[in-house]
């Protein structure tokens, strides 16, 4: 008995030196970052760090000045390790309610501190986040130009030691002067911004009628590396000749992330199709093409993931979820 003792106590000695030796990092879990490193653009596709092809599946916030309550830790460790999640999109409006360009100084200090605070939680969790210049009503990107250049000249210096962090220059340029032009002498100016201080960064360049002529882009590329290009869909709207045009672009050769899409009609309200939203995960699949998921909120509207009866702010069940929130977990799960 007396051996069997100081044989336990000896592997438990041994285990406690082991413990001690080795670095934490080596027993924790894996995380999407610590698997895939800095993402990188590659002909047409995402590849990490290794140069192997990397799906981007995310889900967006709402705007973050109308829904700032679910930027918390917890909502992201919910959507990483119940939904597989693997990207938050931050997204702030730019002239809407509250909007970084058109409510006061101190609205800007709040939007700032949400966008760091999800950085931090986003990063915590070994998850990718890209910072997202929603503009909208504000169609041509050149509106708020000075406005943007020293906001990412302000982000890309703050993270740019961190591998996690991406960017989304111009949401949805829409309207007879949010075209092709116009954004990609934006975008230029951005990307030119950003790359003074950041010089590896993905940077996601919106195209014209709500992110959805990805066509303009495939002859008359933004100069530089790491760039792709946005495409947004929402499938009770946008379907099979939609589908056709993404597919010409990336067959040309563009590299094309959708960073926001929904399975409800093109307002983020309405009949929702799930017939139409497994057409475009069928497409997005075969071109191993990122999608990030709208939206991280409890609006009462089906674009919501979370049903407006649910106050919850984490760790969901199925009981919280609107329909398109249980298909998308049924989507980057199986």
């Amino acid at each position: 008995m007396k051996k069997v003792v100081q044989k336990l106590k000896m592997a438990c000695t041994i285990c406690l030196v082991i413990a001690l030796l080795v670095p934490a990092t080596v027993f924790a879990k894996a995380t999407p970052v610590s698997k895939n490193g800095r993402l990188q653009v590659k002909g047409s596709k995402i590849v990490n760090e290794h140069g192997k092809p990397f799906v981007i599946k995310g889900v967006s916030t709402h705007g973050i000045n109308w829904f700032p309550q679910y930027v918390n830790q917890k909502a992201f460790q919910t959507l990483r390790d119940k939904w597989g999640v693997n990207t938050i999109r931050l997204s702030m409006y730019t002239a809407e309610y509250n909007g970084y360009c058109t409510g006061s100084s101190q609205n800007k200090k709040d939007l700032k501190k949400i966008i760091d605070n999800g950085v931090r939680y986003a990063s915590n969790l070994g998850m990718y986040v890209i910072i997202d210049w929603h503009i909208l009503s504000d169609g041509n990107p050149l509106t708020y130009q000075k406005e943007a250049k020293a906001f990412f000249k302000e982000m890309a210096t703050k993270y740019k030691n961190k591998k996690n962090v991406l960017f989304e220059i111009c949401n949805e340029p829409n309207g007879s002067e949010g075209n092709w032009s116009n954004i990609k002498k934006y975008a230029n100016s951005i990307v030119k911004t950003i790359r003074s201080v950041n010089k590896k960064a993905i940077i996601f360049v919106g195209t014209p009628t709500w992110s959805q002529d990805v066509n303009e882009a495939v002859n008359s590329k933004v100069s530089g590396t790491n760039i792709a290009y946005s495409f947004h869909f929402y499938a009770s709207t946008h379907k099979q000749d939609l589908r056709n045009k993404l597919e010409a672009a990336v067959k040309q050769g563009l590299p094309v992330v959708v960073t926001e899409f929904g399975i409800s009609d093109a307002a983020g309200n309405g009949v929702i199709s799930k017939q139409e939203g497994n057409a475009w995960m069928k497409l997005l699949d075969k071109y191993k093409i990122g999608r990030v998921c709208w939206s991280l909120c409890n609006k009462n509207e089906s674009s919501a993931l979370i049903k407006s009866t649910s106050s919850k702010t984490s760790g969901w069940t199925r009981a919280d979820l609107t329909e398109q929130g249980k298909w998308l977990v049924k989507i980057y799960t199986k």
